[in-house]
């Protein structure tokens, strides 16, 4: 696998998607030890843009001590938990304080949702979320979230994968609650939301 393209950045963003791919589809199996010259010549990159991939999925915990993590059930449920205290908070914070600008964002991605191809289903997902999460203006918080990224690839994957029922009518929910500055609503509902998320998700992998 070549990298066609020059910027480093890129080369660094591409191997952690493909590196992060690799390990939660089960190419690299869990408890592998991560030798980063075989990677850098198997993806066809220096080992710069490995180490740097790697480093990068040891804070978001797929990785210890170069070796690929097992998540067990209490893992992802603990993961939900933070998740349902960050999101949720979140939320809150977004019906006082998401621009005009924004809460028109949060709203192109239900639609997206609705209408997009899986890719960009994927995409709009991913937006809706960090928009809710970056209304909480609390980088320690945001930063937690960044850190949860590959474990919610992993789940956001799987529940539009698997078409959750509901998925985007809980997003249009969630984003008329804000829109009303019901924060109360807005709150409750991204957490049932999450919720449903993990119950959908465990019950696949039972």
């Amino acid at each position: 696998m070549q990298y066609s393209s020059n910027n480093s950045r890129t080369a660094h963003q591409q191997s952690y998607e493909t590196l992060r791919d690799m390990i939660l589809n089960g190419t690299i199996p869990q408890g592998t030890k991560l030798v980063e010259e075989k990677l850098a010549t198997q993806l066809g990159v220096s080992r710069t843009p490995i180490r740097e991939s790697i480093r990068k999925l040891e804070q978001e915990g797929l990785i210890v001590n170069k070796r690929v993590v097992k998540l067990s059930e209490t893992d992802l449920r603990n993961t939900f938990e933070l998740r349902m205290l960050l999101e949720g908070h979140a939320a809150r914070s977004a019906a006082a304080y998401l621009s005009e600008t924004e809460l028109l964002a949060l709203e192109q991605c239900v639609d997206i949702g609705r209408s997009g191809s899986l890719d960009e289903v994927m995409h709009a997902n991913k937006e809706f979320h960090e928009i809710i999460m970056k209304a909480s203006n609390n980088s320690m918080m945001i930063d937690l979230f960044n850190r949860m990224q590959s474990v919610i690839y992993l789940f956001r994957h799987t529940v539009v994968y698997y078409h959750r029922p509901f998925l985007i009518d809980e997003h249009q929910h969630i984003c008329e609650a804000i829109r009303a500055h019901d924060g109360d609503t807005a709150e409750r509902l991204m957490k049932e939301h999450l919720q449903a998320d993990l119950d959908f998700c465990l019950h696949l992998i039972r």
